[in-house]
């Protein structure tokens, strides 16, 4: 994605603008102010030469008007007079015209008195280079005005949101449920501080919103695990009778069992309600977790006929919390027996990476992207409440493993869980 430009380059931006329209915006009116200047100049000049040429005239018909560097004089008493003009003056009409560009222009000056006409040229050369140096030096101070803009923005924009950037660190470095100080402070800018104390205030409710959080799942964790203890410790005093049929003894164990798998998976969820790690890491022998989490579907497996394949060496272990591991297995293989009625249903390991691969109806293309999402169930399911996977996404982001999937509608899919 694009990255958006920070407040401080908006700021410097704007005060760069403003100051480079304003220069610039003088520096045109000075240049047209000039320039027009220049050419009221020229004309009055070119007009009192007229006057002047048309009273010498007056008085001395034979006397010359010799030419100066910068005006000629001409007089048309006749058609050969006319014919000795220079050709850009032997067409032109009474009154004020421009001949020529940039440094080869030309003003004349026509007027007719009694017959005679009377022609008066003035080179506007010069004039016309200073023009040019004072275009170019009005140029040269724009550029040096951008550059002084830009830099005296920054630096300004720097002050002006200082104590934004100062507040957005310390609101970084806070924890909602930790004693640091206010964010409101005193000499900060009436808008910062109004800002700071919103966050201060919401920084409360967080708080005590996570305390109620603690209590909740304290609470709970205690209310759930209560019973299940008195079923676990009656189920250990039921299998100290050595006269217990061997039928109801297994069926007490699957109950023990199930009460210790019930037992863990609460402490996991209240684990992830927090967002905390859930325990040391240790060496976990992974075939053995795996038995242990496909062993509540051993039936649903005989009972559609699926072939549940465990491809991982015996010896193979695995450096993880071994109750993570667990419920990401046991939601993974829960999920691949659902939707699995014949065929197989295969977990299998290769270094760093294990997968529960099924061969299901697969998913369609559309529901792949949302089977991580919290209560999301693909079109046709009407088993579980679409918990199972978001949960394994949990597990496996707290922890650091990256989740996989592969799947080809009508021919199954697979989840591979990759551990750093």
């Amino acid at each position: 994605m694009r990255r958006r430009p920070g407040l401080r380059l908006k700021v410097t931006a704007v005060f760069a603008a403003a100051c480079i329209t304003v220069v610039g915006a003088l520096g045109a009116v000075l240049f047209t102010a000039s320039e027009r200047m220049e050419e009221a100049l020229v004309e009055q000049i070119v007009n009192e030469e007229l006057d002047a040429l048309i009273a010498r005239n007056r008085d001395n018909p034979a006397l010359q008007h010799p030419a100066s560097p910068n005006l000629a004089y001409y007089i048309v008493r006749s058609v050969d007079d006319r014919a000795r003009l220079p050709l850009p003056l032997r067409s032109l009409d009474e009154g004020h015209h421009e001949i020529g560009k940039g440094i080869s222009e030309r003003h004349a000056g026509v007027r007719r008195v009694q017959g005679t006409t009377f022609i008066v040229a003035y080179d506007a050369g010069p004039h016309e280079v200073r023009e040019q140096e004072f275009q170019r030096l009005i140029l040269i101070a724009l550029g040096i005005v951008v550059l002084v803009a830009l830099a005296l923005g920054y630096w300004l924009a720097g002050l002006l949101t200082r104590q934004v950037t100062d507040l957005a660190g310390r609101l970084q470095a806070i924890r909602p449920e930790a004693a640091d100080p206010p964010l409101a402070r005193p000499g900060q800018d009436p808008e910062v501080a109004s800002l700071a104390r919103m966050l201060d205030e919401y920084r409360v409710r967080i708080a005590r919103m996570i305390q109620r959080e603690q209590e909740f799942t304290a609470n709970a964790s205690h209310e759930l695990r209560t019973p299940l203890t008195a079923i676990r410790t009656s189920c250990e005093l039921l299998l100290a009778d050595a006269a217990l049929p061997e039928k109801a003894r297994n069926r007490l164990e699957m109950i023990e069992a199930a009460a210790q798998r019930m037992s863990d998976q609460i402490q996991v969820f209240i684990f992830l309600a927090r967002e905390q790690p859930l325990g040391a890491s240790e060496s976990v022998l992974l075939a053995e977790c795996v038995s242990e989490a496909a062993e509540p579907y051993r039936g649903e497996l005989a009972r559609k006929e699926v072939e549940f394949t465990i491809d991982v060496e015996p010896g193979a272990t695995l450096r993880v919390n071994r109750q993570a591991l667990g419920i990401v297995l046991t939601n993974l293989i829960r999920n691949a027996v659902q939707h699995t009625e014949r065929g197989f249903v295969k977990v299998a390991y290769a270094p760093g990476r294990l997968t529960v691969r099924d061969s299901g109806p697969g998913i369609a293309g559309e529901d792949v992207g949302r089977l991580f999402e919290r209560f999301y169930r693909a079109a046709g399911q009407r088993e579980g409440f679409g918990l199972g996977l978001a949960i394994v996404k949990r597990v496996c982001d707290l922890h650091g493993w990256r989740i996989d999937v592969e799947t080809q509608t009508g021919r199954g899919s697979a989840f591979s869980i990759s551990f750093r």
